[in-house]
Order: C-alpha cells, then sequence, then structure tokens
C-alpha cells in the first residue's frame, strides 16, 4: 500500500502543481474566445457581454460573464442574463484545451414575441441552432447541458392578446452528443401554482428544423396533470400527434387557473380524460376519448379550436349520466317558500364558449327526475343556447321537444317546445308543476316562451298554450260522487270537506292559454262513470293561485232517476293545497225551506244575514266577506 500511494500522492502533487502554474501563465483572453466560440457552436447565439468577466482555474475551473445579452438585441432584447457561468473540463484545461463541460446561466430574463403574423422574435435564432447543431457542422459540440436558475419568461402574443410570464424557473437542458435526443425537466411557477415539467424529442435536430420528432411532455400541478407522448412537426403550422392525458381534482379550479371561466357554479368537479389526439394549429381532434367528470363516464369523439372564439364539439356516449350537480344551484323556488325565487340569472357563461354536442345516455338522472335511454343535443353559439331531445324515456313514456335560452344583456328569453307521450301524469305534473293529486296516464303537449332576468320575471312573462289529455286516472283532494249524491238528498246537510277522497275518470281534457303569466281555461272537462265536471277561469303563474268555476254533475243513472244533479263549485287558493267548495246559492236553492225564508224576509240586511249563516253551515263561506264601511255624516241642518 506505501508503495502505491506514493505513487498516487506524486500524481496528485504533479496535478496541482499544473492547474496552479496554468492559472499564473493562462492566457486569459484566449479563455474567453474559446468558451465564447464554444457557446456559440453549441447554441448558435452570438452573446454580447457588458459586464465583468470571471476567470478561474483553481479551486474551480469556470468562466463567468455578467450583464449577457444576445448581439443585435434591442432595448428590450430577447435574452439576458445577470451572470452565465461556463463550467471547464479540468484535464483539457491541463493540456491549455480550453472544452466546456456544462453552462449556468443565473437570473435570465427570456422574452417571447409573437406578431399578428405569428412570427416570433426567437424564429432567427432558434434557425441558426438547427443549423449549427446539425450533423457535419463544422463545430462539434463540446458541452451538452445548460442549467437555468432562478429565471423568468415573458410570453407576448400580438394577435391573441396574451400575456404571460413564468417565473422562478429551474431548468435542465440536456442533448448528449453521442444522440440526437434532447431532454428538459425542471420547475417554473405560474399563476400562483408551482409546476413540475418534462420534455424530451427524440430527434431535437428535426423538431428544430419543423421536420418531425418523437416527443414525450409532463406537467404536473396542483390543479392539473397533464401528459403527452406522440410526436410533433411544425413544417407550416403546429402539428402533433399522439395519447393524451388530463388529471384535475377540480376541473372547476383547473379553468379558472388557465383563465377561463367555468360555466354556472355546480359541478365540474373532479376530470380525468384520455384520448388520441391530433393538433393542427389552433385546432385538436380528440378520438377513442374516455372522459369522466363529476362520476359521469362517457366515450366518443371530440373536437377543440380557438380560431378567434373556442369552439368545441363533441359525440358521446355513456352508460349512466347525473346531470345534478349541474343544476342543484339553479332554484325556481324560493328556499322554504312557494314564491317563485327572484334572484337574478347569471348567464356569463353563455358567451364564454361554442358548443355542439351529440350525447345518448342509457340512463339520465336530472335531480329527482330519472330517464331511460336518452338522447341530447346541445347547441351553444354567440350566447344562444339550443338543447333538443331526440327521444328520452320518462315518466314511464317518451318525451320530445327542445328548449332554448337566449340572452339578452342581462335577461334570459327562454322557449320550450315539449311533447310527453303516454307518461305518469302523477310523476309528470309533480315534478313539472308542483301539482301532485292528479294520477293517470296521457299526453301533455307544451309550447311556452318567456322573458325574465329571474325565475319570477319568466313566470311573469309567460306566453303560449298546453294541452293535456289523459285516462283512466283520478283527482285527489275530494270525491265528486259522494259529495253529490249526500247534497242531493240533503242541500243543507253541509257542504263537509270536499278536500278528501279522489274522483276517478275515464277522460280527461285540458286546454289552456298563457298570456303575461296568466293561464286562461280554454278548455277542462273530465268524464267519470258516474260524474262529470267541467271548469273555466284563470290561473296566476307568478302567484301560483287557482281562481276557477266549474260546474259537477251526477249522471242520471247514478242520482237514481231520470234526471242528473249540478253542482257548481269554484276552486281558489294555491296550486298545492286549493280550496275547492261548492256554490252556496245553488245549495240553497235546492232547499226548498231555505229558499222560501229567503224569499219571505224583505229587509235586505236581515236576508243577508240569513243568507250568512246558511252559508257557513253549508261551508260555502270560504272567505269572509270584506267589512263594510260606513260613509262619515254630514253636517247636521240647523
Amino acid at each position: 500500500m506505501k508503495r502505491l500511494g506514493m505513487p498516487v500522492a506524486a500524481l496528485f502533487g504533479v496535478v496541482l502543481i499544473g492547474l496552479i502554474g496554468t492559472s499564473w501563465f493562462l492566457n486569459r483572453d484566449a479563455l474567453r474566445q474559446a468558451v465564447e466560440a464554444q457557446i456559440r457552436a453549441v447554441t448558435g447565439l452570438d452573446l454580447v457581454v457588458t459586464g465583468n468577466i470571471d476567470v478561474s482555474v483553481f479551486p474551480g475551473s469556470y468562466v463567468s460573464f455578467h450583464d449577457v445579452g444576445l448581439k443585435g438585441g434591442t432595448a428590450d432584447p430577447a435574452l439576458q442574463v445577470d451572470v452565465l457561468t461556463a463550467n471547464l473540463r479540468l484535464l483539457p484545461l491541463l493540456l491549455r484545451r480550453f472544452e466546456i463541460a456544462d453552462v449556468m446561466m443565473l437570473r435570465p430574463h427570456i422574452r417571447v414575441v409573437r406578431d399578428s403574423h405569428g412570427e416570433s422574435n426567437w424564429t432567427p435564432f432558434v434557425e441558426r441552432i438547427a443549423r449549427t447543431m446539425k450533423p457535419g457542422a463544422e463545430n462539434q459540440v463540446s458541452f451538452s447541458e445548460i442549467r437555468i436558475q432562478d429565471g423568468v419568461l415573458k410570453y407576448e402574443d400580438a394577435a391573441n392578446q396574451v400575456t404571460e410570464q413564468l417565473g422562478d424557473i429551474d431548468l435542465s437542458l440536456a442533448w448528449p452528443s453521442i444522440s440526437r435526443s434532447f431532454a428538459a425537466t425542471g420547475q417554473f411557477d405560474w399563476r400562483g401554482e408551482r409546476v413540475d415539467g418534462s420534455i424530451s424529442a427524440g430527434d431535437f435536430v428535426a423538431m428544430l428544423s419543423g421536420d418531425r420528432s418523437g416527443l414525450k411532455a409532463r406537467l404536473v400541478s396542483a390543479p392539473i396533470k397533464l401528459a403527452f407522448d406522440g410526436s410533433v412537426a411544425n413544417r407550416t403550422s403546429l402539428m402533433m400527434d399522439g395519447v393524451v392525458t388530463v388529471d384535475s381534482p377540480s376541473l372547476r379550479n383547473a379553468l379558472r387557473w388557465a383563465g377561463q371561466q367555468p360555466p354556472g357554479s355546480g359541478g365540474f368537479g373532479r376530470f380525468a380524460l384520455k384520448a388520441r389526439a391530433n393538433l393542427v394549429g389552433a385546432s385538436i381532434a380528440l378520438t377513442n376519448v374516455n372522459v369522466e367528470l363529476d362520476g359521469n363516464v362517457a366515450e366518443g369523439v371530440m373536437t377543440f379550436s380557438n380560431n378567434g372564439r373556442q369552439t368545441l364539439q363533441a359525440t358521446l356516449a355513456a352508460g349512466n349520466l347525473d346531470f345534478t350537480p349541474y343544476i342543484s344551484t339553479v332554484r325556481l323556488l324560493a328556499s322554504g317558500a312557494r314564491d317563485w325565487n327572484r334572484q337574478l340569472f347569471d348567464l356569463t357563461s353563455l358567451s364564454a364558449t361554442d358548443l355542439d354536442m351529440r350525447l345518448s345516455a342509457a340512463r339520465v338522472t336530472v335531480g329527482a327526475t330519472k330517464l331511460g335511454r336518452t338522447a341530447i343535443g346541445a347547441n351553444l353559439r354567440n350566447g344562444a343556447l339550443a338543447l333538443s331531445v331526440g327521444e328520452a324515456y320518462v315518466y314511464g313514456g317518451v318525451a320530445k321537444g327542445s328548449f332554448g335560452i337566449a340572452r339578452s344583456d342581462t335577461v334570459a328569453d327562454v322557449k320550450a317546445q315539449l311533447q310527453f307521450t303516454d307518461v305518469d301524469l302523477q310523476a309528470c305534473s309533480s315534478e313539472l308543476f308542483g301539482i301532485s293529486k292528479l294520477s293517470g296516464r296521457g299526453n301533455l303537449n307544451l309550447s311556452l316562451v318567456a322573458s325574465g332576468a329571474s325565475p319570477f320575471g319568466l313566470a311573469s312573462s309567460l306566453d303560449g298554450n298546453a294541452t293535456l289529455t289523459g285516462q283512466n286516472g283520478a283527482i285527489a283532494g275530494f270525491n265528486v260522487e259522494q259529495l253529490l249524491k249526500r247534497l242531493e238528498r240533503r242541500p243543507l246537510s253541509g257542504g263537509g270537506n270536499l278536500r278528501s277522497g279522489s274522483t276517478p275518470y275515464d277522460n280527461l281534457t285540458v286546454s289552456v292559454k298563457f298570456n303575461d303569466g296568466i293561464a286562461t281555461v280554454e278548455d277542462i272537462r273530465v268524464d267519470g262513470a258516474t260524474t262529470r265536471l267541467t271548469l273555466t277561469g284563470t290561473a296566476s303563474v307568478p302567484a301560483r293561485e287557482y281562481d276557477l268555476k266549474g260546474v259537477a254533475s251526477l249522471t242520471s243513472a247514478a242520482a237514481g232517476g231520470d234526471k242528473g244533479f249540478d253542482l257548481p263549485f269554484v276552486v281558489q287558493g294555491p296550486w298545492d293545497d286549493p280550496l275547492v267548495f261548492p256554490d252556496p246559492e245553488s245549495l240553497i236553492r235546492r232547499s226548498p225551506s231555505a229558499a222560501q225564508l229567503l224569499e219571505s224576509i224583505k229587509d235586505s240586511k236581515a236576508r243577508d244575514a240569513v243568507r250568512s249563516v246558511i252559508e257557513r253551515f253549508t261551508g260555502g263561506g270560504s272567505r269572509p266577506a270584506a267589512p263594510e264601511t260606513t260613509a262619515p255624516a254630514g253636517p247636521k241642518a240647523n
């Protein structure tokens, strides 16, 4: 060991003496020129040094240039570096050869500008780098790594009026001299988030020249993760083809981070996408798409373009879809009240992008509504949304139609044309209108238009018409047959509580016309085996109240005689709990004793008092009369 140690120590001593001697006799101007030449040979960049130049051989071998910029740079050049350090290889240095091991840029400021024609201020430098690195170039590559520390990149796009800045850039660029590959790994700050990224190219020279090259890229941040594995070319326009994967715990947060306004205020949480991507210019086509959003999984194709305006086209198929998260914040009724919600709509999301989507699903959930096989089309263009339902199995039947929303400042113009065929009327009327007292099966046609800044505004301006036909059902809340039979025998036995039992029917016909929120009955007929109902009057959509009059008839067969029994009645009050009571005048006229009593009383005040007592007894006086006012007495005559 001692014999071996002595030669090794002697060798280190010779090297040390050589380094010290080299540092004394080194031609620093030649070293600086050699380093500049090698940087220019490798990167193709002509650097201009306006600051000090530090040269060190021992203990560290490097050359540091202060205040470095690109040759020919303007007042705001494409590249400025506070300190550019070239680390030298040790052994060649002992032989008076200057070879760079790697280059480190401290606090570089990189500026990338694209003009209105798409040309970049870096285009000449990139073309020069591509020529320099081509095989057979005169200058051979001596180093293949550049490290960037605490850098800043500013990007300006005059055509799209976009300005972005990346800060605190820590990056390592490597292109091994024994291969044509290129790799960059590092981190940077963008819009308040730390991003970890990497990129590798199979043929760096081809990629710089615009020719086809393999490309792998990865970006990881808190809002989103993005990966691409494929190829890239940029002859006339940027072209990329490969597999792209995207993952985000909250798509809403990711869109906001990217500077996009997410639609609505509900949903857009967990998001994942994997697809074959083909990008040409500002358009990207996705095939073999597998996308997941808020637990909804779909497959199909998608296309996104940004040629002046963002446009998304998609055709997707899914098994189960749940739209509840996207409508959960849309409240038509005020919370805990029977009144319409008066909160103003937020329509800004309608102008964010254009959408053309075809969506089909085996099962769809919208709040409490469950739909079977459903095909939906959605088109959003210039702030106008049009939804078309090709076919949806709902309420035990089939629904078709269209629904449109157009934005006019803060006002929503709504138009709906819907057809429900052979549906369960109880489920349909309960979910659409809040009316749960109707059962049976039937058809419903709606053609409605409205305009307003809130649900209450829409209800107040509702125009259009609605028709309903039903079969073999019942109207819950009163039993017309039992009531009529009792009142036929004893008219003054009391109307009783009409809000109990149910009235079966064989056929139901309803025709209503809407005008400024008032629904006017054109025809309402309810025909049963023993009873018949007809109604006229109005219903206020803004107040959600009835004001109807009708006639309930007992057929002659049910009445047990040759002549039937007719009883006028009134329906008043809120939709969900109306008051139904018989017309007291009709009951009084049917009772001979009460009719004679009223006729025998000559005094009008006494007659009104008797009538009031009879009405209370029969149940007709549901609403107290307005108090009678007495005119103020005039001055007494003298």
